[in-house]
């Protein structure tokens, strides 16, 4: 079988697109699988990293206000297209995937119109617009949250797959994940962090309550700063000492540290928050308010809706509203028990899973 997979820009497309193609090879060893993407996403660091071949095709998005940049983007739209039909016609996949990104679009329906399966896959609860006009050519329209199914309406079919996430993420269990780190039961954890270049808004926040409320601390926080901005903040924080908090610049070991987590503070993107609904932890989210149509807003109000989670918008932001939110929170047992059971309810564990089975199926139909 070969499967082409198109996906880019940011890791949120990428590392969907790398846990289909890792659980299909872990189904079917003898698949050829292909990416594609564009110079400028970040596809061209992670795909070549996880050993699969990347080939890469000129396409960008458009700007709303005419200019420059507007020409050149309809000049690499006809390339990128070009480019897309010669891979598809040298590759001959027997199914392409899409999983989000302006890539997505001269591939997916480069296949569409030689009659080769298809199948996209959107991520967040509010759908990009590449993903909403390719809906209507792709055989299946795989989706993570119920609430994105009404932008869809002129879509083929519809199916809630949930989104792939991390092996490790699946494997990873609360107890040796807490021993790991050295944490007892009887310790609650706070894991706080805004991405892996930080968050600005967050981190200052986050300064301001350590440096006011947390004097001893009843709990233990785990914090990533972002490697940009970890200089910055360890200034910020004086070189106080505070004995159950560690400040990092970045958290490696994300699996082992999200399941020990007893409330994570984060940013809203949407495989962070398949993964804490995976895991069924508990949290507080801050949606970053400088994405694509403020779609982490959406993501982050699908979860509050079903009680698996809290909302602060960035607007209303500070260290007294942050703190306030995660004492709160931490403690109140039964509210924490009830946002960890409400959380692995709207959980996803099988989505590669699912989502490979819906393309063998349209592949052998």
């Amino acid at each position: 079988m070969k499967v082409l997979i198109a996906g880019g820009g940011t890791a949120g497309h990428i590392n969907p697109g790398l846990a289909i193609a890792k659980y299909i090879k872990s189904k079917k060893p003898e698949t050829e699988i292909i990416f594609v993407g564009t110079e400028r996403g970040l596809e061209t660091k992670l795909v070549p990293r996880e050993g699969f071949e990347l080939k890469l095709i000129k396409v960008r998005g458009f700007r709303r206000k005419l200019s420059k940049d507007t020409f050149i983007a309809v000049k690499e739209m006809f390339q990128g297209f070009h480019e897309a039909r010669r891979i598809v016609k040298e590759f001959k996949p027997d199914i392409v995937i899409g999983t989000g990104g302006y890539v997505c679009g001269p591939v997916v329906f480069s296949a569409s119109m030689k009659k080769i399966p298809t199948l996209i896959h959107e991520q967040n609860a509010f759908p990009g617009v590449t993903n909403r006009i390719l809906s209507r050519f792709s055989d299946i329209t795989a989706i993570s949250f119920k609430e994105s199914e009404k932008f869809f309406k002129g879509a083929k079919k519809v199916i809630l797959t949930g989104n792939p996430i991390r092996k490790e993420m699946l494997e990873i269990q609360r107890a040796n994940a807490r021993e790991s780190l050295n944490i007892d039961f009887s310790n609650p954890l706070v894991v706080i962090f805004g991405g892996s270049l930080g968050a600005e808004k967050i981190n200052q926040s986050v300064v301001d309550m350590l440096k006011t409320h947390y004097k001893e601390g009843s709990f233990k926080i785990i914090y990533a700063t972002g490697e940009k901005q970890h200089k910055n903040v360890m200034e910020k924080l004086d070189g106080v000492n505070y004995k159950s908090v560690q400040v990092l610049p970045y958290i490696f070991d994300m699996a082992a540290v999200m399941a020990a987590a007893d409330l994570v503070v984060c940013r809203a993107g949407a495989i962070t928050i398949s993964e804490l609904t995976a895991l069924s932890v508990p949290s507080i989210l801050i949606p970053s308010p400088y994405v694509t149509a403020n779609h982490q807003e959406h993501n982050a109000k699908a979860l509050e809706k079903h009680g698996a989670a809290l909302v602060i918008l960035e607007k209303d932001l500070c260290g007294e509203v942050l703190h306030k939110k995660i004492v709160d929170t931490i403690k109140n047992k039964a509210k924490l028990k009830a946002m960890s059971k409400n959380a692995g309810i709207i959980g996803v564990r099988d989505a590669a899973d699912k989502i490979y089975g819906l393309a063998i199926n349209i592949r052998n139909n």
